[in-house]
C-alpha cells in the first residue's frame, strides 16, 4: 500500500479500466500527495559543501594567520594565503560537480506517460501519473509507475535494466510491472499501485543518491598528517608565541614599546610552516591533470580522486551483459539434423522476416533473406512463458523454440541424437533453439490451447551466441597480468555466463547458482575467494557480493550498465559505468566510459599508478617540511630563541625546493605498481630528515649568536642552509635521475642563486651578508646535514624494500590459500 499524505488506496474509488480516471479525481489525488513525484533530494547542500571545504580548522588557523598580516602591513609576509584559497576552490568545486551528477540522477527517461482519462488515452508527465490511474502499454514504452495488469495481449517487458535477466518476461493479467522496465511487445493495460518514492525504481534512486566521496589512500593519508598537526599546532603555537614574547623584551614591554609585531610575525612563521597547505593541492593538480588526460582517452571522471582509485583494486567485478557482452546476440549457426525433411530454410527466414519477430528471430534475417511469400494460415505467438512458437505454411507447421519445452525428454536425452547435439552445443554456452516440422496444419483449438501440434519432429538446432566485446578478452588479461582478481556476476543463466567467460579467457569449468548464495556476509565471502563466475544474480545480491569481497580487506571495482547495478557500483571502491548505461548507474559511477571501451582501463590504471607513485615521492618534499618546521618551533620555543625566518625568506625554499619541483615531479611518467602504505613510507623518510634539518638550524642558531653574528645575517644563513639542504634532498627523492630531472633541480638551483644576487629581490626578502664567520659555519653545517641526510635516505631504501617483500609476500601466500581451497 502506498504511504503517503492523503487517503489510503484502500479508501480510493477504482476506476473502470475502460475509462480511467476522471479529470478530476486526477487532480485530487496529486494534490493529496498521489502523484509519482519524489523528493530525491539526499545529496549535500550547496551550503554544506562549501562549509566542509572553506570553514576547516587550518583554512580558520591560515585565515587568521593571513588576515593578522595584513593588519600589520605585512602583506609581503601573507602569501601563503593564495595556497589555502587554491585548496579550498578545488574542493569545492570538485564536490559540486559530484553533487550536479547525482542531483541529475533519474532513472525514469521516457519523456511521457500514457494513461487512460475519461475514456480517452492521453500523454501526460511521468509526475502526473497517480496512485489508480490505467496505464496503456505499447511496445516501446518505458514504464512510469509499478502497476498491476488488468489486461494484455502478447505483452513482454525487458526488466534487464533492473534485474539483470536479459530474457523479455510474458506478463498476463494480475502480473506486476515494474517502473523503468520497457515494453517490448504487445500491449496491455495497468493499473498503478505504486507510486512516487515507493516504486521499485526510485527505490533504487534513493539509495544511489546517497552522497559519498571516492575512498583515497593519498587524501586520507593527507589528511591524517593535519589532523595530527592540528592536535599540536595550538599549544606550540603558544609555546613559539611565549618564546618570541621573551627574545623581544617579555610580556611587560613589548606592547608599550611596540615591539609585538615581530613577535607575531615569527610566530606565524612557524605555524604556517608546519602546516603541508602545498601537498593537498599538488594532489588536487594530479588528479586534476590525470583527469583532463583521461578524459583524452574517452574516459569521464566523475571525482577527481577516483584517478588514483583503480590502481589500488585487486578485485573487479563485472557484469556480463553490455560490459562484457554488447548486450545483443547474433546467429551463430543452423544444425540440420539426419533425415529431416526439407524447406526448414524458408521457414527460418519466415521467423526471421515476421513483423512481430523478438530480437532472437531477428538475427536470422541476414543469413536466412528469402522470406516465403505464403501468407500462413494459422499461427501461435511466441511466450517467454512456454518459449516456443508455431505457424503453418503451406500445409506444414513449424515450431521454433526451447528443445527442453518443444522435446521435453528427447532433448534433455544425451543418448538421443537431439539431445547429444543440444547438450553438446549448450555446454559451449551457446544459446539453442530447435525447429521441428509437423505434417498438419494448426486447428483453430491448437491456437487456443496453444498446444504443440503432432507428430512432431525435430529438423534442425539453431545457435545463437552473445555478441563479445572485442576489447575484453585482451583487457582482462591486463587484469590477470597485474594480479588483479575478476568476479563475473549476471542475472543471466550461470552456464551461459560461463561460456561467455571463457570466450574472454577465463579458466573456469562452470558457473554458480546465485539462488543457493548464503546471506550471512562470511560464508558469502568465502565462496566468493573461491569462485569467479555467479549467474541468477539479484541486484541485492550485487551489493551484498561487493560488501562481503570488502569484509576481507579487497578493494573492489564493479562495472555495469544497468539500473540493476547501481547499488554495487555505488559501494564499490571504484564504480566504472558504460555510456550507453542507465543514467542511475553513470551518475553513481566514479569513472565513465564514454565509449564503451574496455581497453581503456590500463590506461586509467597507468594513470592511477603515475598518481600514486609521484605525490608518494611529493610528499617526501612536504612532510620533511612539516617535520621540521614542527620539530623547529619546538626547539625555538623551549630553548626562548628568536624563530630564524620571516615569512617571506620561507617562500623561497617552499617555493623552489618543495612546491615548483613538485609539481614537475608530480605529472612525471612512473609505472611503478600501486603498493598499499604510501604514508609510513613518506613519514620513514620525512621524519628522520626533517629532524636533522631542525637540529641543523637550531646548531646554526647557537653558534651565530655566540660568534656575535646579527639577527638579519642569521636570518640569510638559515635561508641559505635550509635552500642548499633543500635542494639535496630533492635531488635525494627525485632518483634515478634523467635528463628532465636533471634540468628541473638544475633549474630551481639557478633561481636560488637569482634570488640571492639580483638588488630587487635581495630588498624583497630582507638578505643580506651572512659573515665570514657566519659563512663557514653555515659551509659545516650543510655539509653536516647533507651527510646525515644521505644515511636516512640508505636506511629508507632498505626499509622500503622491506615492506614490499613484507606485502608481495602476504599477497602471495594469500593467492597460494585460495589455490589450495
Amino acid at each position: 500500500m502506498h504511504q503517503g499524505a492523503g487517503p489510503s488506496e484502500q479508501a480510493l474509488s477504482i476506476a473502470d479500466p475502460d475509462t480511467g480516471l476522471d479529470a478530476q479525481e486526477a487532480a485530487r489525488r496529486l494534490a493529496a500527495g498521489l502523484g509519482n513525484t519524489v523528493d530525491a533530494d539526499t545529496s549535500r547542500s550547496v551550503w554544506n559543501i562549501v562549509r566542509a571545504n572553506v570553514f576547516t580548522l587550518f583554512n580558520g588557523i591560515v585565515g587568521a594567520c593571513f588576515l593578522v598580516l595584513l593588519l600589520v602591513g605585512r602583506w609581503q609576509d601573507a602569501l601563503f594565503g593564495l595556497a589555502a584559497f587554491a585548496n579550498a576552490i578545488i574542493g569545492t568545486v570538485q564536490e559540486f560537480r559530484a553533487k550536479v551528477a547525482l542531483d541529475r540522477l533519474a532513472l525514469l527517461n521516457a519523456p511521457r506517460a500514457r494513461v487512460r482519462r475519461e475514456g480517452r488515452e492521453v500523454e501526460i508527465a511521468p509526475a502526473e501519473v497517480v496512485l489508480g490511474d490505467m496505464l496503456v502499454l505499447r511496445a516501446g514504452d518505458q514504464i512510469a509507475a509499478d502497476a498491476v495488469l488488468e489486461r494484455s495481449v502478447a505483452l513482454q517487458v525487458d526488466e534487464s535494466m533492473l534485474t539483470g535477466e536479459s530474457d523479455a518476461v510474458d506478463k498476463r493479467p494480475g502480473d506486476e510491472v515494474l517502473s523503468g522496465s520497457i515494453v517490448v511487445g504487445g500491449e496491455g493495460d495497468a493499473r498503478v499501485d505504486k507510486v512516487g518514492a515507493d516504486s521499485y525504481a526510485n527505490r533504487f534512486q534513493s539509495e544511489a543518491k546517497r552522497f559519498s566521496m571516492v575512498r583515497s589512500e593519498l587524501r586520507t593519508g593527507i589528511d591524517r598528517v593535519l589532523r595530527w598537526v592540528s592536535w599540536g599546532i595550538g599549544p606550540i603555537g603558544l609555546l613559539v608565541l611565549n618564546a618570541q614574547v621573551m627574545v623581544a623584551g617579555g610580556w611587560s614591554v613589548i606592547f608599550s614599546e611596540g615591539r609585538w609585531e615581530q613577535a607575531v610575525v615569527n610566530t606565524i612563521a612557524s605555524l604556517t610552516a608546519m602546516i603541508p597547505l602545498g601537498l593537498v593541492l599538488m594532489t588536487s593538480i594530479a588528479f586534476a591533470v590525470g583527469a583532463a588526460k583521461l578524459a583524452g582517452k574517452q574516459v569521464l571522471v566523475n571525482e577527481l580522486p577516483a584517478v588514483e582509485g583503480l590502481a589500488r583494486v585487486d578485485v573487479i567485478c563485472l557484469d556480463k551483459t553490455g560490459t562484457l557482452t554488447e548486450g545483443e546476440i547474433t546467429f551463430d549457426a543452423a544444425h540440420p539434423l539426419p533425415d529431416g525433411p526439407g524447406g526448414w530454410e524458408d521457414a527460418l527466414a519466415w521467423y526471421g522476416a515476421a513483423p512481430d519477430a523478438n530480437a532472437t528471430a531477428r538475427c536470422l534475417r541476414e543469413p536466412y533473406p528469402n522470406a516465403p511469400d505464403t501468407a500462413p494460415t494459422a499461427r501461435i505467438g511466441f511466450s517467454s512463458a512456454r518459449k516456443w512458437s508455431a505457424v503453418s505454411l503451406a500445409g506444414d507447421t513449424w515450431v521454433l523454440g526451447a528443445p527442453e519445452m518443444v522435446f521435453p525428454e528427447e532433448a534433455t536425452d544425451a543418448a538421443s541424437v537431439l539431445g547429444a547435439l543440444v547438450t553438446g552445443l549448450a555446454s559451449r554456452g551457446l544459446r539453442t533453439l530447435v525447429l521441428a516440422q509437423a505434417p498438419v496444419e494448426l486447428d483453430d483449438q491448437d491456437v487456443t490451447e496453444e498446444r504443440l501440434p503432432t507428430p512432431l519432429r525435430p529438423v534442425a538446432v539453431v545457435t545463437f551466441r552473445e555478441r563479445v566485446r572485442a576489447d575484453a578478452a585482451q583487457t582482462l588479461s591486463y587484469f590477470h597480468a597485474q594480479g588483479v582478481g575478476v568476479r563475473i556476476i549476471s542475472g543471466d543463466n550461470p552456464r551461459t555466463v560461463a561460456a561467455i567467460a571463457r570466450d574472454v579467457g577465463l579458466d573456469v569449468a562452470e558457473g554458480y547458482d546465485a539462488r543457493t548464495l548464503p546471506d550471512e556476509q562470511e560464508a558469502l565471502a568465502e565462496i566468493l575467494e573461491t569462485h569467479t563466475v555467479f549467474g541468477r544474480v539479484t541486484p541485492e545480491q550485487k551489493k551484498a557480493m561487493v560488501l562481503a569481497l570488502q569484509s576481507r580487506g579487497h578493494t573492489v571495482a564493479m562495472t555495469g550498465d544497468g539500473v540493476n547495478d547501481a547499488l554495487a557500483i555505488k559501494s564499490a571502491d571504484m564504480g566504472i559505468a558504460m555510456n550507453s548505461g542507465a543514467a542511475a548507474t553513470k551518475a553513481v559511477a566514479r569513472l565513465v566510459l564514454l565509449d564503451g571501451r574496455f581497453s581503456h582501463l590500463p590506461d586509467v590504471v597507468a594513470e592511477g599508478r603515475q598518481v600514486i607513485a609521484n605525490i608518494e615521492r611529493v610528499s617526501m618534499l612536504f612532510l620533511t617540511k612539516t617535520a621540521y618546521a614542527t620539530a623547529l618551533a619546538i626547539l625555538f620555543g623551549t630553548l626562548v630563541l628568536s624563530f630564524p625566518f620571516l615569512p617571506r625568506q620561507l617562500s623561497i625554499t617552499d617555493g623552489l625546493t618543495i612546491g615548483i619541483p613538485a609539481f614537475f615531479l608530480a605529472l612525471m611518467p612512473n609505472a611503478r605498481r600501486y603498493i598499499p602504505g604510501f604514508l609510513p613510507r613518506s613519514l620513514a623518510f620525512a621524519l628522520p630528515s626533517g629532524l636533522i634539518v631542525a637540529l641543523t638550524l637550531t646548531g646554526y642558531a647557537l653558534v651565530a649568536r655566540s660568534i656575535g653574528v646579527g639577527e638579519d645575517q642569521l636570518r640569510t644563513g638559515s635561508t641559505i642552509i635550509l635552500a642548499v639542504v633543500g635542494i639535496w634532498i630533492l635531488s635525494i627523492l627525485s632518483r634515478p635521475l634523467n635528463r628532465f630531472k636533471v634540468i628541473v633541480i638544475g633549474v630551481m638551483f639557478l633561481a636560488l642563486i637569482t634570488l640571492f644576487t639580483v638588488p630587487l629581490s635581495i630588498e624583497f626578502f630582507q638578505l643580506v651578508d651572512p659573515g665570514r664567520e657566519g659563512a663557514y659555519a653555515l659551509t659545516l653545517f650543510v655539509i653536516g646535514a647533507i651527510g646525515a641526510i644521505e644515511i636516512v635516505r640508505v636506511f629508507h631504501v632498505r626499509f622500503v624494500r622491506a615492506s614490499l617483500a613484507r606485502s608481495q609476500g602476504a599477497k602471495g601466500s594469500g593467492a597460494v590459500s585460495r589455490e589450495r581451497k
